[in-house]
């Protein structure tokens, strides 16, 4: 078969990750792969495999150069968006959409027909709300927070997510979708949970090549960037009242780095906190250390925990809504902490007092390549 991944663009993040991973699930199923970027960017994350056909589309610049698109978006940026904050997209996905649609016939022309479209996270399709088509897929990575109930729910959520093919990453997030469909009055085609794929073989690889700035010494890890939703500051109260002296590190930057970095000094921890930046290949981070943590008020699908996994390293995460609990079952049901400082500290202290336990392939199965990529070319349906 032929597939389109589409995402906003190839810089370095979670859920652009997981579009690559994808694209690769593909191409090593056998299928005609191609991958879609609608920005540029300075470094864009690239395939792993070579047979991905990689694309990219200057959406902005184009729908702008229709002169129609330029009129929508300052429209949209000086008379909707004041008025309805998030709202931007309104404006800026009519020219949008009818520029994706024009390429991808452009596309179809050189290629052949792609027998699956899917675009990953809700910042993509915002860009191209006004493309329908029933060979695509639109994927939510994360929870959808009902707030309130108004007609600004409902008219966005009208034009995003009604008679569409949704695909949710775990049945958190399938949960929190049904919970918006009945506030905001919307009505998907059909909801099919699928979980990202984890491409086990490429991780294991990345995760040998060398890293001279890894400690020398037994360390915890968390990698992500540093924003409010994963919640840091939880961790280092929690990495503070555990009493360890091994030392933390955190892989990833962000907004909150330099106020992470003063309450690390506040709590007296400082310099038992590395604040590592931002990696290309996180991996090695992951491979080599004790206990990986995760501190998140909420994860659509928790990725870092089974990239973790896949790394030989055991986890240790807190409770939270979305999809930990797709990855945490059975005997890793014991990796949950209850979400609190004091609930993650003794999760800490007493992952670090036993023996570190082995990893089991099996708990991986569920998000291999092919197992994913196969899901994606069936049939929707309902709830699945």
């Amino acid at each position: 078969m032929r597939t389109l991944v589409v995402v906003r663009s190839l810089k370095m993040g979670g859920m652009e990750r997981v579009a690559v991973n994808l694209a690769d699930a593909f191409a090593e199923a056998g299928h005609e792969s191609h991958l879609l970027s609608l920005r540029e960017v300075a470094d864009p994350l690239r395939p792993a495999r070579d047979e991905v056909r990689v694309h990219r589309l200057n959406l902005r610049w184009w729908s702008r150069l229709t002169g129609i698109g330029l009129l929508l978006e300052l429209f949209a940026r000086l008379v909707i968006n004041p008025l309805m904050k998030r709202s931007l997209f309104l404006g800026t996905g009519v020219m949008g959409g009818w520029v994706f649609h024009r390429w991808l016939r452009r596309a179809e022309r050189r290629y052949g027909r792609f027998d699956r479209i899917v675009f990953r996270g809700v910042g993509t399709f915002e860009l191209v709300w006004t493309f329908r088509d029933e060979r695509a897929r639109y994927v939510l990575e994360n929870i959808l927070h009902v707030r309130k109930v108004g007609w600004r729910g409902r008219l966005l959520s009208r034009c995003l997510y009604d008679r569409r093919h949704l695909v949710t990453v775990s049945h958190g997030v399938a949960e929190s979708l049904d919970e918006a469909a009945k506030c905001w009055g919307f009505t998907p085609a059909s909801v099919t949970v699928i979980p990202n794929p984890c491409p086990i073989d490429g991780i294991r690889q990345a995760m040998t090549e060398p890293e001279p700035d890894l400690p020398e010494v037994p360390y915890l890890v968390n990698v992500a960037r540093l924003v409010p939703a994963k919640d840091h500051a939880l961790l280092l109260r929690a990495y503070a009242a555990a009493g360890t002296s091994m030392p933390l590190v955190l892989v990833g930057d962000g907004q909150e780095r330099e106020w992470l970095e003063a309450l690390a000094e506040a709590l007296g921890i400082a310099e038992r906190v590395i604040f590592a930046g931002q990696r290309a290949n996180p991996y090695p981070w992951m491979h080599h250390a004790r206990l990986f943590v995760l501190s998140s008020r909420f994860e659509g699908m928790g990725i870092v925990l089974f990239e973790a996994l896949a790394c030989d390293t055991p986890v240790l995460s807190v409770d939270c809504p979305g999809g930990i609990r797709e990855i945490l079952k059975g005997d890793l049901e014991a990796c949950i902490t209850p979400h609190s400082v004091e609930g993650l500290a003794e999760g800490i202290r007493h992952a670090l007092a036993r023996d570190k336990p082995a990893i089991q392939e099996a708990w991986l199965e569920n998000f291999r390549p092919d197992v994913v990529a196969k899901a994606f070319l069936a049939s929707p349906s309902r709830g699945n």
